[in-house]
Order: C-alpha cells, then sequence, then structure tokens
C-alpha cells in the first residue's frame, strides 16, 4: 500500500537563490548529497547558500536499501583527486564558516577514501583557519588506521550515523553492522578528545519507541555529543516503503528522551536530516558543555 505524503512533509519548489545555487554547483562539477539523498529541505537550504558537499563522486560501493544513491560495482574507479580544490573553490564562493562535508561509501579503495577526506580538510583550514568543518563519515570497513588518517587531519564535529535500530539492521543495513558503528563515535573520541561526536537516526520504518530509546542509549555510551532524528522517505519503489509517518507530537517525545538520556544538542522532527541546520547545532552544543 502506498501512503499518503503528510502536508508537513510536502517539499518546496526551488525559489531564485535555489536555482543560482544549482548552477554553481553544476559549473564547479560538485555534488552534493542533498541532491542525491532527494533531501525535502534541499529549497529552503540552497536558498539560504547551505549545502552538505560528497566526496568520492556520486556512486556508492553498498546498497543500503533505504538510500537513494546511486550504487555499483566500483572496481578501478579512479579517485577525483581535484575534488577537494573545487570543494575549497564553493566554500571560498559562498562564503561558508561551518563546512559540512560526507562522502559516499567505497569500500573498494584501500583507505576507503580517508585520504580525500583529509585533503580536503588540510586545504579548508589553509583556506580559512577559523572555519569549522564537520565530517560524516562512513565506517571504513572498522579500519582504524582509515579513521585515524581523517582524525588527524583535525575536524571539528566528527558525525557517522546509525540510520536505524539494530533490530532492522539486517533489512535496511545489510552491508553494515550496528555494533562497528557504535565503534566509529567511540573509537573518534578516544583517538581525538577534542572533537565532537554526533549520529542520526531515521524513524518510520518499522521500529518501535522502546528500541529507538535503546539506540538513543547505546549513542550516549559511547560519548555522542549530538543526535538528529528524521523521518524516513522511501526514494522508490525499489527501495523499502514507509511504514509509518511519525506525527511531530512524537518526534518532541523523542527529543526529550534523547536530552533526558545526556545528549547536549537534539534536532527532532518530521523534516530533519543528519545534517539538518548542522550549525546551529553545533553552537547549541558548546552552550551545553
Amino acid at each position: 500500500m502506498i501512503m499518503r505524503m503528510p502536508t508537513w512533509l510536502r517539499q518546496e519548489l526551488p525559489q531564485e537563490g535555489a536555482r543560482r545555487l544549482i548552477v554553481r554547483i553544476r559549473e564547479l562539477g560538485i555534488t552534493t548529497v542533498c541532491q542525491k539523498a532527494h533531501c525535502p529541505n534541499l529549497s529552503h537550504c540552497f536558498q539560504q547558500g547551505q549545502l552538505t558537499f560528497m566526496l568520492l563522486g556520486d556512486t556508492c560501493s553498498r546498497s543500503c536499501r533505504f538510500c537513494a544513491v546511486d550504487r555499483t560495482c566500483l572496481a578501478n574507479l579512479p579517485v577525483d583527486k581535484d575534488e577537494p580544490r573545487r570543494v575549497c573553490e564553493m566554500v571560498r564562493q559562498l562564503g561558508l564558516d561551518y563546512v559540512v562535508i560526507t562522502s559516499v561509501t567505497r569500500d573498494d579503495l584501500a583507505d576507503g577514501g580517508a585520504g580525500i577526506f583529509a585533503e580536503t580538510l588540510k586545504r579548508l583550514h589553509l583556506l580559512n583557519p577559523d572555519a569549522r568543518v564537520e565530517v560524516l563519515i562512513p565506517d571504513f570497513g572498522g579500519n582504524l588506521d582509515c579513521l585515524k588518517v581523517v582524525l588527524d587531519a583535525q575536524p571539528t564535529v566528527v558525525a557517522h550515523n546509525l540510520e536505524t535500530v539494530r533490530g532492522l539492521y539486517p533489512e535496511v543495513r545489510p552491508q553494515a553492522d550496528y555494533s562497528r558503528s557504535l565503534k566509529i563515535l567511540e573509537w573518534s573520541r578516544r583517538i581525538y578528545p577534542n572533537c565532537l561526536t554526533k549520529s542520526s537516526i531515521m524513524v518510520g520504518l518499522g521500529e518501535t519507541q522502546r528500541q529507538i530509546r535503546q539506540a538513543l542509549l547505546d549513542l550516549r555510551d559511547v560519548g555522542c555529543d549530538m543526535v538528529t532524528i528524521g523521518q524516513y522517505l522511501s526514494p522508490s519503489p525499489a527501495h523499502l516503503p514507509v511504514k509509518e509517518f511519525v506525527l511531530p507530537d512524537r518526534f518532541e517525545v523523542y527529543k526529550r528522551i534523547a536530552y533526558d538520556l545526556g545528549f547536549k544538542a537534539v534536532a527532532s522532527g518530521p523534516r530533519v536530516r543528519s545534517s539538518y541546520y548542522a550549525q546551529r547545532l553545533y553552537e547549541e552544543c558548546l552552550c551545553r558543555m
């Protein structure tokens, strides 16, 4: 059964400012997760000059059943080493002082793409030493050396998304591992104590409130500082269907649970995504430190 989209989730049409940014993104050959993941906030964020850069191209080596990003066999697909320069050029043009960077997962690469993250961070630090950079990283197959390459480049925030509750991992993220994702956040804090850590959970995939609470507790147990909770939206009939459109009131319940468990900053709502108002969440976290 196809569920009708609630009114609070209907997307806005791009306004002129958003259309101009889309043109600039295309001209520079930039990839954004905002576009590739069909983010419902794209028009609103682009209108304000806010975006999340996606490194390592636009094709992923994994087949998570919730994700709109293209997936295929990536063996021998070269890494675009000019990508960090282009990202920095877009940051310069937009005058950003808070930058969010993610990537596709590249299990075919020996370093999982960690080197491109590090190079981009180093260039951004040179461009603007005062800029804060949030990295939303893959799990690097649990490779601690790859994680350390990224952390040595000194991001401000290290984010890694849990995405869903433990019991749904085989269905939702068959090539990922719940415990490994928690370890990425735990290791990040141990290796680089000065960084803040962040994660994100989708709802509407069939999870229970009890399972959400346990996932939040698991994140707090590894020292996660910030969390975002948002509604899953199925990108196509080939992806997992939405089991439930969660009412806004329940997102408020999840927010209270998260704060009660000790998170320093929480964004919870139907349209919330992992990078939703990232700078605002970071600043709230600092205020609660």
